[in-house]
Protein backbone atom coordinates (compact mmCIF):
# COMPACT_ATOMS: atom_id res chain seq x y z
CA UNK A 1 0.00 0.00 0.00
CA UNK A 2 0.82 3.79 -0.76
CA UNK A 3 1.32 6.36 1.44
CA UNK A 4 -0.85 9.73 0.95
CA UNK A 5 2.22 11.32 0.50
CA UNK A 6 2.99 8.64 -2.01
CA UNK A 7 0.13 8.82 -3.93
CA UNK A 8 0.16 12.23 -3.71
CA UNK A 9 3.92 12.36 -5.68
CA UNK A 10 2.05 9.93 -8.04
CA UNK A 11 -0.44 12.12 -9.11
CA UNK A 12 1.61 15.28 -9.36
CA UNK A 13 4.96 12.97 -11.07
CA UNK A 14 1.92 11.78 -13.98
CA UNK A 15 0.17 15.21 -13.78
CA UNK A 16 3.81 17.15 -15.13
CA UNK A 17 3.95 14.06 -17.25
CA UNK A 18 1.07 15.15 -18.95
CA UNK A 19 1.44 18.27 -19.34
CA UNK A 20 4.97 17.89 -20.53
CA UNK A 21 3.33 15.90 -23.06
CA UNK A 22 0.68 18.02 -24.75
CA UNK A 23 3.54 21.13 -24.70
CA UNK A 24 5.43 18.87 -27.03
CA UNK A 25 2.96 17.93 -29.21
CA UNK A 26 2.36 21.98 -29.51
CA UNK A 27 5.40 22.42 -30.16
CA UNK A 28 6.38 19.90 -32.86
CA UNK A 29 2.66 20.71 -34.44
CA UNK A 30 3.76 24.25 -34.63
CA UNK A 31 7.44 23.34 -35.99
CA UNK A 32 5.63 20.89 -38.18
CA UNK A 33 3.29 23.69 -39.70
CA UNK A 34 6.05 26.11 -40.16
CA UNK A 35 7.73 23.31 -42.48
CA UNK A 36 4.88 22.74 -44.62
CA UNK A 37 4.09 26.37 -45.17
CA UNK A 38 8.23 26.63 -46.68
CA UNK A 39 8.03 23.55 -48.53
CA UNK A 40 4.37 24.96 -50.16
CA UNK A 41 6.09 28.48 -50.81
CA UNK A 42 8.75 26.93 -52.66
CA UNK A 43 6.01 25.40 -54.99
CA UNK A 44 4.24 28.13 -55.26
CA UNK A 45 6.97 30.61 -56.08
CA UNK A 46 8.28 28.05 -58.48
CA UNK A 47 5.43 28.18 -60.35
CA UNK A 48 5.32 32.07 -60.86
CA UNK A 49 9.48 32.07 -62.00
CA UNK A 50 9.45 29.16 -64.32
CA UNK A 51 5.84 30.04 -65.92
CA UNK A 52 4.80 26.45 -65.59
CA UNK A 53 1.18 25.39 -64.98
CA UNK A 54 1.49 22.70 -61.80
CA UNK A 55 3.84 21.26 -59.48
CA UNK A 56 3.21 17.35 -57.74
CA UNK A 57 5.70 16.94 -55.14
CA UNK A 58 6.47 14.66 -51.69
CA UNK A 59 8.99 14.08 -49.26
CA UNK A 60 8.63 10.78 -47.41
CA UNK A 61 10.37 10.29 -43.81
CA UNK A 62 10.01 7.11 -43.15
CA UNK A 63 7.36 4.23 -43.74
CA UNK A 64 4.75 6.13 -41.46
CA UNK A 65 5.16 10.15 -42.57
CA UNK A 66 5.20 12.32 -45.42
CA UNK A 67 5.02 15.47 -46.73
CA UNK A 68 2.71 16.03 -49.94
CA UNK A 69 2.17 18.64 -51.74
CA UNK A 70 1.20 20.59 -54.72
CA UNK A 71 0.77 24.12 -56.58
CA UNK A 72 -0.56 25.32 -59.82
CA UNK A 73 -2.80 23.40 -61.96
CA UNK A 74 -3.37 20.44 -64.17
CA UNK A 75 -5.39 22.14 -67.12
CA UNK A 76 -7.65 24.72 -67.36
CA UNK A 77 -9.22 25.39 -63.68
CA UNK A 78 -8.54 21.92 -62.71
CA UNK A 79 -5.74 22.52 -59.94
CA UNK A 80 -3.18 19.83 -59.21
CA UNK A 81 -4.28 17.10 -56.98
CA UNK A 82 -1.57 14.74 -54.99
CA UNK A 83 -3.64 11.77 -56.53
CA UNK A 84 -2.30 12.56 -60.52
CA UNK A 85 -0.34 10.72 -62.29
CA UNK A 86 3.10 11.17 -64.40
CA UNK A 87 5.01 9.68 -66.89
CA UNK A 88 8.23 8.74 -64.55
CA UNK A 89 10.45 8.61 -68.33
CA UNK A 90 13.70 7.70 -67.21
CA UNK A 91 13.31 6.59 -63.51
CA UNK A 92 12.06 3.75 -65.04
CA UNK A 93 15.51 2.40 -65.27
CA UNK A 94 15.57 2.58 -61.50
CA UNK A 95 12.71 0.05 -61.34
CA UNK A 96 14.58 -2.10 -64.37
CA UNK A 97 17.94 -2.49 -62.48
CA UNK A 98 15.92 -3.31 -58.99
CA UNK A 99 14.05 -5.76 -61.12
CA UNK A 100 17.40 -7.06 -62.59
CA UNK A 101 18.99 -7.60 -59.30
CA UNK A 102 16.20 -9.50 -58.03
CA UNK A 103 16.43 -11.68 -60.57
CA UNK A 104 20.17 -11.77 -59.87
CA UNK A 105 19.58 -12.93 -56.49
CA UNK A 106 16.94 -16.05 -57.65
CA UNK A 107 19.57 -17.04 -59.90
CA UNK A 108 17.70 -16.39 -62.84
CA UNK A 109 20.42 -13.76 -64.07
CA UNK A 110 24.25 -12.94 -63.42
CA UNK A 111 25.41 -9.74 -63.44
CA UNK A 112 28.76 -11.11 -65.31
CA UNK A 113 26.07 -12.45 -68.47
CA UNK A 114 26.95 -12.00 -71.77
CA UNK A 115 24.44 -10.66 -74.16
CA UNK A 116 25.36 -13.98 -76.09
CA UNK A 117 23.52 -15.74 -73.63
CA UNK A 118 20.47 -14.43 -74.49
CA UNK A 119 19.95 -12.23 -77.72
CA UNK A 120 21.33 -13.05 -80.92
CA UNK A 121 23.76 -11.19 -82.88
CA UNK A 122 23.27 -7.77 -83.74
CA UNK A 123 24.76 -5.07 -85.64
CA UNK A 124 27.14 -2.61 -83.89
CA UNK A 125 26.40 -4.43 -80.67
CA UNK A 126 29.50 -6.54 -78.96
CA UNK A 127 27.70 -9.56 -78.10
CA UNK A 128 30.61 -9.82 -75.02
CA UNK A 129 29.14 -6.92 -73.73
CA UNK A 130 27.56 -7.84 -69.68
CA UNK A 131 24.87 -7.08 -67.77
CA UNK A 132 26.34 -5.02 -65.56
CA UNK A 133 28.01 -2.48 -68.42
CA UNK A 134 24.21 -2.73 -69.72
CA UNK A 135 22.65 -1.33 -66.39
CA UNK A 136 25.50 1.32 -66.10
CA UNK A 137 25.96 2.52 -69.03
CA UNK A 138 29.55 1.57 -69.74
CA UNK A 139 28.88 -0.96 -72.70
CA UNK A 140 29.67 1.89 -75.16
CA UNK A 141 26.48 1.05 -77.17
CA UNK A 142 25.06 3.86 -79.43
CA UNK A 143 21.81 5.56 -78.19
CA UNK A 144 19.01 5.06 -80.81
CA UNK A 145 17.78 8.53 -79.82
CA UNK A 146 20.53 10.42 -81.61
CA UNK A 147 19.75 8.81 -84.80
CA UNK A 148 17.20 11.40 -86.85
CA UNK A 149 16.37 8.88 -89.12
CA UNK A 150 14.42 7.17 -86.10
CA UNK A 151 13.15 10.49 -84.96
CA UNK A 152 11.52 11.39 -88.43
CA UNK A 153 10.32 7.50 -88.56
CA UNK A 154 8.46 7.82 -85.01
CA UNK A 155 6.72 11.85 -86.09
CA UNK A 156 5.02 10.05 -89.22
CA UNK A 157 3.26 7.44 -87.21
CA UNK A 158 2.43 8.08 -83.41
CA UNK A 159 0.14 4.65 -83.35
CA UNK A 160 2.73 3.12 -84.71
CA UNK A 161 3.92 -0.02 -81.91
CA UNK A 162 7.61 -0.78 -82.77
CA UNK A 163 9.32 -3.91 -81.81
CA UNK A 164 12.64 -3.88 -80.28
CA UNK A 165 14.32 -5.43 -82.84
CA UNK A 166 13.03 -2.18 -85.80
CA UNK A 167 14.35 0.03 -82.99
CA UNK A 168 17.84 -1.55 -83.17
CA UNK A 169 17.81 -1.31 -87.14
CA UNK A 170 18.82 2.57 -86.29
CA UNK A 171 22.17 1.58 -84.16
CA UNK A 172 25.23 2.92 -85.24
CA UNK A 173 28.68 2.37 -84.28
CA UNK A 174 29.40 2.23 -80.60
CA UNK A 175 30.85 5.30 -78.76
CA UNK A 176 33.77 3.64 -77.12
CA UNK A 177 34.33 -0.16 -76.83
CA UNK A 178 33.25 -2.11 -73.79
CA UNK A 179 34.10 -0.99 -70.22
CA UNK A 180 36.53 1.63 -71.72
CA UNK A 181 33.99 5.00 -70.57
CA UNK A 182 30.74 5.84 -69.65
CA UNK A 183 27.71 6.75 -72.02
CA UNK A 184 24.20 7.47 -71.02
CA UNK A 185 22.20 5.78 -73.60
CA UNK A 186 18.22 4.31 -73.83
CA UNK A 187 19.58 1.24 -75.42
CA UNK A 188 21.22 -0.45 -73.51
CA UNK A 189 17.69 -0.24 -71.34
CA UNK A 190 15.89 -1.75 -74.26
CA UNK A 191 18.38 -4.83 -74.36
CA UNK A 192 17.73 -5.22 -70.90
CA UNK A 193 14.24 -5.33 -71.14
CA UNK A 194 14.68 -7.95 -73.93
CA UNK A 195 16.96 -10.20 -71.67
CA UNK A 196 14.49 -9.96 -68.70
CA UNK A 197 11.76 -11.17 -71.01
CA UNK A 198 14.17 -14.03 -72.52
CA UNK A 199 14.98 -15.07 -69.44
CA UNK A 200 11.95 -15.23 -67.64
CA UNK A 201 9.51 -16.42 -70.52
CA UNK A 202 7.57 -13.34 -69.30
CA UNK A 203 6.81 -9.72 -69.82
CA UNK A 204 8.47 -6.71 -68.07
CA UNK A 205 5.40 -5.67 -66.73
CA UNK A 206 4.57 -8.83 -65.63
CA UNK A 207 7.68 -9.07 -63.27
CA UNK A 208 7.74 -5.99 -62.34
CA UNK A 209 4.20 -6.21 -60.54
CA UNK A 210 5.31 -10.15 -59.46
CA UNK A 211 8.62 -8.68 -58.03
CA UNK A 212 8.07 -5.13 -56.86
CA UNK A 213 5.28 -3.72 -57.24
CA UNK A 214 2.66 -5.95 -55.88
CA UNK A 215 5.38 -8.39 -53.81
CA UNK A 216 5.92 -4.75 -51.68
CA UNK A 217 2.10 -3.82 -52.04
CA UNK A 218 3.04 -0.90 -54.04
CA UNK A 219 0.02 1.03 -55.32
CA UNK A 220 -0.75 3.16 -58.30
CA UNK A 221 2.41 2.09 -60.19
CA UNK A 222 1.27 1.33 -64.53
CA UNK A 223 3.46 0.79 -67.35
CA UNK A 224 2.47 2.57 -70.55
CA UNK A 225 1.37 -0.06 -73.38
CA UNK A 226 1.20 -2.61 -70.97
CA UNK A 227 -1.67 -1.39 -68.88
CA UNK A 228 -4.38 0.47 -68.96
CA UNK A 229 -3.53 3.99 -67.70
CA UNK A 230 -6.30 5.33 -65.26
CA UNK A 231 -7.68 9.08 -66.43
CA UNK A 232 -6.78 10.99 -63.29
CA UNK A 233 -3.74 11.72 -64.84
CA UNK A 234 -2.24 15.37 -64.81
CA UNK A 235 -2.32 17.09 -68.40
CA UNK A 236 1.21 17.33 -69.72
CA UNK A 237 2.51 20.15 -71.88
CA UNK A 238 5.37 20.73 -74.39
CA UNK A 239 6.20 20.57 -78.11
CA UNK A 240 5.75 16.59 -78.58
CA UNK A 241 9.50 16.85 -79.58
CA UNK A 242 8.95 19.11 -82.66
CA UNK A 243 11.54 20.99 -81.70
CA UNK A 244 10.14 25.04 -82.25
CA UNK A 245 6.85 24.43 -82.39
CA UNK A 246 4.25 25.83 -79.94
CA UNK A 247 3.78 24.36 -76.33
CA UNK A 248 0.32 22.46 -76.00
CA UNK A 249 -2.15 19.84 -73.81
CA UNK A 250 -0.31 16.93 -75.14
CA UNK A 251 -2.21 14.12 -72.20
CA UNK A 252 -4.22 12.21 -74.61
CA UNK A 253 -2.63 12.33 -77.97
CA UNK A 254 -1.40 9.58 -79.79
CA UNK A 255 2.37 8.07 -78.42
CA UNK A 256 2.77 4.83 -78.85
CA UNK A 257 5.97 5.39 -81.27
CA UNK A 258 7.52 6.54 -78.65
CA UNK A 259 6.37 4.65 -75.99
CA UNK A 260 7.50 1.26 -77.54
CA UNK A 261 10.78 2.52 -78.78
CA UNK A 262 11.89 3.67 -75.06
CA UNK A 263 10.67 0.37 -73.64
CA UNK A 264 13.01 -0.88 -70.75
CA UNK A 265 14.39 2.78 -70.64
CA UNK A 266 10.70 4.69 -69.60
CA UNK A 267 7.55 3.98 -69.63
CA UNK A 268 6.59 3.84 -65.60
CA UNK A 269 3.27 6.31 -64.96
CA UNK A 270 2.69 6.64 -60.87
CA UNK A 271 2.10 9.68 -58.34
CA UNK A 272 4.31 11.76 -56.56
CA UNK A 273 3.79 10.26 -53.15
CA UNK A 274 4.03 6.62 -54.41
CA UNK A 275 7.61 7.13 -56.17
CA UNK A 276 8.44 8.95 -53.27
CA UNK A 277 7.89 5.51 -50.90
CA UNK A 278 9.50 3.56 -53.38
CA UNK A 279 12.76 5.69 -53.75
CA UNK A 280 12.42 5.34 -49.37
CA UNK A 281 11.89 2.00 -49.35
CA UNK A 282 14.48 0.96 -51.53
CA UNK A 283 17.38 3.25 -50.12
CA UNK A 284 16.79 2.09 -46.94
CA UNK A 285 17.35 -1.39 -48.06
CA UNK A 286 14.42 -2.86 -47.74
CA UNK A 287 13.60 -4.35 -51.30
CA UNK A 288 17.21 -5.89 -52.33
CA UNK A 289 19.58 -7.66 -50.12
CA UNK A 290 22.70 -6.04 -48.97
CA UNK A 291 24.78 -7.34 -51.39
CA UNK A 292 22.34 -6.23 -54.26
CA UNK A 293 22.23 -2.56 -52.99
CA UNK A 294 26.01 -2.46 -53.00
CA UNK A 295 26.30 -3.30 -56.28
CA UNK A 296 23.53 -1.02 -57.35
CA UNK A 297 25.32 1.48 -55.30
CA UNK A 298 28.79 0.94 -57.53
CA UNK A 299 29.07 4.37 -58.85
CA UNK A 300 31.23 4.84 -61.98
CA UNK A 301 32.48 8.27 -61.73
CA UNK A 302 32.79 11.03 -64.54
CA UNK A 303 33.32 14.50 -64.57
CA UNK A 304 29.76 16.11 -63.92
CA UNK A 305 27.04 16.08 -66.97
CA UNK A 306 23.96 17.56 -66.74
CA UNK A 307 22.50 16.95 -63.05
CA UNK A 308 24.85 13.82 -62.39
CA UNK A 309 28.80 12.85 -61.62
CA UNK A 310 28.21 9.28 -61.39
CA UNK A 311 26.17 6.24 -61.95
CA UNK A 312 25.52 2.97 -60.17
CA UNK A 313 23.03 0.36 -61.91
CA UNK A 314 20.05 2.48 -62.62
CA UNK A 315 20.88 4.94 -59.68
CA UNK A 316 22.63 8.54 -60.64
CA UNK A 317 24.72 10.76 -58.47
CA UNK A 318 23.86 14.02 -58.31
CA UNK A 319 25.59 17.05 -58.61
CA UNK A 320 24.90 20.87 -57.13
CA UNK A 321 21.34 19.36 -55.82
CA UNK A 322 22.34 19.81 -51.87
CA UNK A 323 24.69 22.12 -50.20
CA UNK A 324 27.74 21.03 -48.63
CA UNK A 325 28.64 18.08 -50.67
CA UNK A 326 26.78 16.18 -49.16
CA UNK A 327 24.94 13.32 -50.86
CA UNK A 328 22.19 12.94 -53.31
CA UNK A 329 21.19 9.79 -55.19
CA UNK A 330 18.33 8.69 -57.08
CA UNK A 331 17.15 9.25 -60.97
CA UNK A 332 16.36 12.01 -63.18
CA UNK A 333 13.05 11.54 -66.03
CA UNK A 334 11.74 13.51 -68.51
CA UNK A 335 8.99 11.98 -70.89
CA UNK A 336 6.30 13.90 -73.24
CA UNK A 337 4.96 16.81 -71.05
CA UNK A 338 6.61 15.81 -67.99
CA UNK A 339 10.04 16.21 -65.86
CA UNK A 340 10.34 14.00 -62.73
CA UNK A 341 13.36 14.36 -60.14
CA UNK A 342 13.46 11.07 -57.70
CA UNK A 343 15.92 11.97 -54.50
CA UNK A 344 17.66 10.05 -51.54
CA UNK A 345 19.33 11.85 -48.93
CA UNK A 346 21.46 9.15 -47.27
CA UNK A 347 22.69 11.33 -44.52
CA UNK A 348 19.22 11.84 -43.75
CA UNK A 349 17.38 8.90 -44.35
CA UNK A 350 15.01 11.17 -46.83
CA UNK A 351 13.15 10.68 -50.26
CA UNK A 352 12.03 13.64 -52.05
CA UNK A 353 10.18 13.51 -55.62
CA UNK A 354 8.89 16.66 -57.88
CA UNK A 355 6.93 16.40 -60.96
CA UNK A 356 6.16 18.97 -63.48
CA UNK A 357 3.85 18.80 -66.22
CA UNK A 358 5.79 20.47 -68.85
CA UNK A 359 9.26 19.20 -70.70
CA UNK A 360 11.10 20.81 -71.83
CA UNK A 361 11.97 22.72 -68.09
CA UNK A 362 14.48 23.64 -65.33
CA UNK A 363 11.89 24.27 -62.82
CA UNK A 364 12.57 20.37 -61.24
CA UNK A 365 16.03 21.63 -60.09
CA UNK A 366 14.55 24.94 -58.19
CA UNK A 367 11.90 22.89 -56.92
CA UNK A 368 14.34 20.18 -55.93
CA UNK A 369 16.90 22.56 -54.40
CA UNK A 370 14.40 24.88 -52.64
CA UNK A 371 12.50 21.44 -51.28
CA UNK A 372 15.60 20.37 -49.95
CA UNK A 373 16.93 23.71 -48.71
CA UNK A 374 13.94 24.07 -46.49
CA UNK A 375 14.04 20.52 -45.42
CA UNK A 376 17.38 20.42 -43.99
CA UNK A 377 16.53 23.94 -41.95
CA UNK A 378 14.67 21.35 -39.65
CA UNK A 379 16.91 18.33 -39.33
Amino acid sequence: MYSLKEIKAIIRTMFLLIISGILFALCSNFGNKSLDQRLQKVLDRGIKKYNVRGVSAAIVFDTDSAWVGTSGISHDTISMKPDMLFSIGSITKNFVAALTLKLVENGTLSLEDSLSRWLPVYPYIDSNITIRQLLNHTSGIYMFWNNDDLWDALKKDRNRIWTPEEVLEYIKEPHFLPGEGWGYSNTNYLLMAMIIEKATSSTLSSELKKYLWESLNLQNYYLWLADSIPKNQAHVFGDNFQYGSSEKDLTFLPRASHESITYGSSGIVTTAVDLAKWCYILFEGNVLSEESMNEMLGFVDFSPQNNMKGYGLGVQLFTNIIPNDKKAIGHGGGNIGSATYMIYLPEYSVSIVVMVNAFPTNSVDYFSEGLIKELLKSI
